[in-house]
């Protein structure tokens, strides 16, 4: 399900974020994006596989890891797995489809 949620993304710069089940977007025409539903959509399917509240554990494990490594909280953001999948396949929209399991592991 996509949300648009302008107050809860207000002060950010974040433009979607996928929290399970739910992809909340800060623009309502953001809902056209088809390359940032589809980056959102990524991070769904990481969720699922790792039954979501290990994908939460794990992802802040890995930002926290790349934060104290790089000593930036933007590149240490763009460094976790999950990400550096969704970026490198948010432009494919048959992704999803031919997408094997634990994809994100190549990214690691």
């Amino acid at each position: 399900m996509i949300m648009v949620c302008q107050r809860l993304l207000k002060n950010t710069k974040i433009s979607g974020i996928t929290l399970f089940p739910f992809i909340i977007l800060r623009k309502e025409e953001d809902r056209q994006n088809s390359v940032l539903i589809n980056h959102e959509k990524i991070h769904l399917r990481q969720q699922l596989e790792l039954l979501v509240v290990f994908f939460y554990l794990w992802y802040v494990i890995e930002y926290y890891y790349w934060y104290f490594r790089l000593g930036n909280r933007y590149l240490a953001y763009k460094s976790i797995s999950f990400e550096r999948e969704a970026y490198a396949k948010e432009e494919d929209p048959d992704y999803l489809a031919s997408r094997k399991i634990w994809s994100f592991w190549k990214y690691f």
